[in-house]
């Protein structure tokens, strides 16, 4: 009985991670342009006009072919088909060091490595963007819950899940895929 238990659990607790396989076929939005979550609402404004004038640098556009030319199997899997990588198997789920991550798809800054902290779900996980203009949020109802999908505002990557069991002062947790970051060290900027 133990066992059973342990195993729904253990499976509920990755699914709850940062797991996405299928695209979201829905967005609800409210008047307001933020999205709904299951147990908070998350500014969304951001997803709407042209990504020029939310980034300051122009939208990049490439057709899929140019996509998987671009990318390794793995990171184009988990961006462009908004794949997952498995818990604790990313390169950056454990790294500390200084820098900035950017969108391996377009270079686009996305994270801070000063808001990166410990969340134990073996992902990168964040408690902020560098600008909240840089990434776009969606309602994500796969696997039968409602969640809040990150994605790259520049390319439409998918980043992963931002969730509100994070720490304060935000309170956010940003739990990204390795595979769709690039870190750039400090002394490589």
């Amino acid at each position: 009985m133990h066992r059973i238990l342990f195993s729904i659990t253990v499976g509920a607790m990755l699914v709850l991670g940062c797991s996405s396989d299928h695209r979201t076929d829905t967005v609800n939005r409210n008047p307001n342009g933020s999205v709904e979550d299951a147990a908070t609402t998350y500014d969304a404004t951001a997803v709407t006009g042209n990504s020029e004038q939310r980034t300051g640098q122009p939208e990049v556009v490439k057709t899929d072919e140019e996509w998987r030319q671009l990318l390794t199997r793995e990171q184009y899997r988990i961006t462009r088909q908004k794949g997952t990588e498995r818990a604790f198997s990313g390169k950056y789920w454990k790294t500390k060091d200084p820098g900035h991550y950017k969108c391996v798809c377009c270079g686009n800054l996305l994270f801070d490595a000063n808001t990166k902290f410990k969340s134990g779900t073996g992902w990168p996980s964040f408690t902020k963007p560098i600008a909240e203009a840089n990434v776009a949020t969606f309602a994500d109802r796969s696997y039968g819950m409602i969640r809040t999908e990150v994605l790259c505002q520049r390319c439409d990557a998918h980043l992963g899940h931002v969730f509100n069991d994070g720490p304060a002062p935000t309170r956010l947790r940003y739990c990204i895929n390795s595979a769709a970051l690039d870190l750039a060290k400090s002394d490589d900027q």
